[in-house]
């Protein structure tokens, strides 16, 4: 039995544990993020995992500050730009039709001088620093109590 669910779990209470699951993405709301002009659409998560699927629409000239990747991160740009703006890779660019991943324990910050929309896949959501040091995920709770039981559990060898 996953202990993954989407936005809509509610419609799929009756479903059998193995059956596909379907998520009317059109419908979901865009739900805004601590960081003025990102909006999300959270498609799949599993807190006991880490495992997260999202859409992220940046507005023009928006950045998301400084971040690590803890674990992969996979990125598919539908639609716009995105661009390193700071990290070994500055200057990067991802334009729609492209895809860029990220090895686990990068970090970055990255804009979108156009504005866009992206698919990204997370082993474990990624790691934000704010200037009182405080490390937290991208809604702002405490990284670790939130993410940090996941991430040992992948670090943890099989049984």
């Amino acid at each position: 039995m996953t202990s993954a669910v989407t936005p809509c779990a509610s419609s799929h209470a009756a479903l059998a544990p193995l059956a596909s699951r379907l998520v009317d993405v059109e419908s979901l709301p865009w739900q805004p993020t601590r960081y003025p002009g990102i909006e999300v659409k959270t498609l799949l998560i599993d807190r006991a995992s880490g495992l997260v699927t999202s859409l992220t629409r940046m507005a023009p000239g928006t950045e998301l500050p400084d971040h690590e990747h803890v674990r992969i991160e996979q990125t598919f740009v539908l639609e716009g730009h995105l661009v390193d703006r700071s990290g070994p890779d500055a200057g990067i660019e991802c334009r729609a039709g492209q895809f860029i991943w990220r090895p686990a324990g990068s970090r970055h910050s990255a804009w979108s001088p156009e504005g866009g929309v992206f698919l990204a896949f997370f082993q474990i959501p990624n790691r934000f620093f704010d200037a009182e040091g405080r490390t937290t995920d991208m809604a702002g709770a405490d990284w670790d109590s939130l993410w940090g039981a996941a991430l040992a559990r992948s670090a943890a060898p099989p049984p």
